[in-house]
């Protein structure tokens, strides 16, 4: 058995950026307990809502600027990098184009498009993510697949987000 340590409530205020949370450092039953919440009475969204909502704005981004949405979406935060994942995004024409274009030049021409655009779009991407994890974008990086007609989104933020930990059942 490991030592035991007595304490009792302990809180600790901590300013992050321009967030401060309490922190309960150390709970009644003598166990490591970390419990975060915004200063200003505003419960943190878990990582699990973090990615929810990064993957409702890149669909919605996708409806508007590439006229269809992905057929599946998932997003992974994994410290300061967050990773979106699209699978079916290529539109009929675009499947067309590189159906019957020689293979690098339909390639290409896709890959050239739709970089472009993302790259109109970075401001609003950038704030979307921002919007939800709460920390400033600092790159963006994007590739498709022109095959399998996935697409990948990946994101670097200045920091890793907070979220709060999820209940256990």
């Amino acid at each position: 058995m490991g030592n035991r340590v007595k304490c009792s409530w302990a809180f600790a205020i901590i300013h992050c950026g321009l967030r401060w949370r309490i922190t309960q450092i150390c709970s009644p039953r003598h166990e490591l307990a970390i419990v975060a919440f915004h200063w200003q009475g505003v419960t943190m969204k878990t990582q699990g809502e973090i990615e929810a909502n990064i993957c409702q704005g890149v669909s919605r981004f996708e409806q508007d600027y590439m006229g269809r949405g992905p057929k599946d979406i998932r997003a992974h935060l994994i410290d300061d990098l967050l990773v979106v994942r699209l699978k079916g995004v290529l539109t009929a024409a675009e499947q067309h184009l590189v159906q019957t274009l020689p293979a690098e030049k339909g390639r290409d021409l896709l890959k050239q498009v739709r970089t472009h655009l993302i790259e109109m779009a970075r401001p609003l991407m950038e704030a979307m993510v921002h919007e939800a994890t709460g920390v400033k974008v600092l790159s963006l990086h994007h590739d498709i697949s022109t095959t399998t007609g996935e697409e990948v989104v990946l994101f670097t933020l200045a920091e890793s987000p907070l979220f709060r930990e999820t209940k256990k059942k």
